[in-house]
């Protein structure tokens, strides 16, 4: 299996959704997102147009193999290509429909929105509709809570950190939770503003999460 390429990036045809990788004179055809393309640096030119040697780039792959051919997807991430494997495994959801998702977010972002249960917000993705989208909330919220530190089973039963009060334990574990998904310390201080503290430590993330995608 093929998990890395390295080498210059000699074609990107946005048009397409691929990029041509150059890896010792051998070109690989990667199928793209939105945010990997536009990570990826443009391919150079002289004034001849002969190519010109760039920058070299890393990128991971996945391989997917189809009755019809096989197709090499690329990410510019590590972060990246785990998300689009666990969007895979959601029922209903290939890689074109992975790879939708990941041209309109982020994976800190498609956390956020899957931990804040946004099912509208992943509906606005290429080739995701309403339920395609509801069954990714359902099928990755767990996977995301864990991820994140949560249990969701025992979120509303979290006992405070020793030494500090249940709403001073909630908050360190809420923030934490919250870092873990991409967010800045401030960021989540900001959020946290009107967040009432007595509610269950799962609704105080939810909260949060909604105030940091606005």
């Amino acid at each position: 299996m093929i998990y890395t390429l390295y080498g210059i990036v000699f074609e990107i045809d946005v048009l397409g959704g691929y990029a041509v990788i150059d890896c010792a004179g051998v070109g690989y055809k990667i199928t793209v997102s939105a945010n990997t393309m536009s990570s990826l640096p443009a391919p150079q030119f002289d004034a001849a147009g002969n190519q010109l040697d760039g920058q070299n780039v890393r990128v991971y792959t996945h391989l997917a193999v189809r009755d019809d051919g096989v197709e090499l997807f690329g990410f510019y991430t590590k972060e990246e290509l785990d998300a689009f494997k666990l969007l895979i495994n959601v029922s209903g959801v290939g890689p074109k429909v992975a790879l939708g998702v990941l041209s309109l977010f982020t994976p800190d972002k498609l956390y956020s929105a899957v931990a804040a249960e946004d099912s509208k917000a992943i509906s606005r993705a290429q080739g995701v509709g309403a339920k395609t989208a509801a069954r990714i909330v359902l099928e990755l919220h767990d996977k995301v809570a864990k991820m994140a530190g949560v249990v969701p089973a025992s979120l509303g039963d979290a006992a405070p950190r020793k030494g500090g009060s249940a709403g001073g334990g909630k908050l360190a574990d809420a923030t934490d939770a919250l870092a873990v998904l991409g967010y800045s310390r401030s960021e989540i201080a900001a959020a946290m503003k009107n967040v009432n503290m007595e509610d269950p430590l799962e609704d105080i993330i939810k909260s949060a999460l909604a105030a940091l995608m606005r």
